[in-house]
């Protein structure tokens, strides 16, 4: 039964990660259009001691160079009429957001497949 708790502990790391990885492509895409955002990352590294399991390291912002939007009417505008945009790109937000969702999506079926292979075993032990 050892194994199947640490697959369980496996996929729920996996889990957690990947629901980081999400959350913060949804923020990404929702700050597209504010002044001054910077796209916000996370990276994976895994857990010293623990095989297999993955923990997600420190938010950090992408320091890559704002848009510069000219927009005197903009009340952020500074005195040459431009504005800070973000550096926010939808394509490379939209393509994170579908590779975070397919890993997540595999490590809830690995979760519900050892779940399933435990509770049959159990079946089986009962009779």
């Amino acid at each position: 039964m050892a194994d199947f708790s640490d697959a369980l502990r496996v996929t729920m790391s996996g889990l957690r990660a990947q629901a980081t990885r999400l959350r913060l492509t949804a923020e990404n895409i929702a700050n597209a259009d504010t002044s001054g955002y910077h796209r916000k990352t996370v990276s994976f590294a895994a857990i010293a001691g623990e095989p297999g399991l993955v923990a997600t390291g420190p938010v950090t912002l992408d320091r890559a160079a704002v848009e510069r939007i000219h927009d005197p009417s903009n009340p952020l505008a500074d005195a040459g009429g431009y504005v800070d945009g973000s550096n926010v790109n939808l394509l490379l937000e939209m393509t994170d957001a579908r590779e975070a969702s397919r890993s997540y999506e595999a490590n809830l079926k690995m979760f519900e497949q050892t779940r399933a292979m435990s509770s049959s075993l159990l079946d089986l032990l009962r009779r």
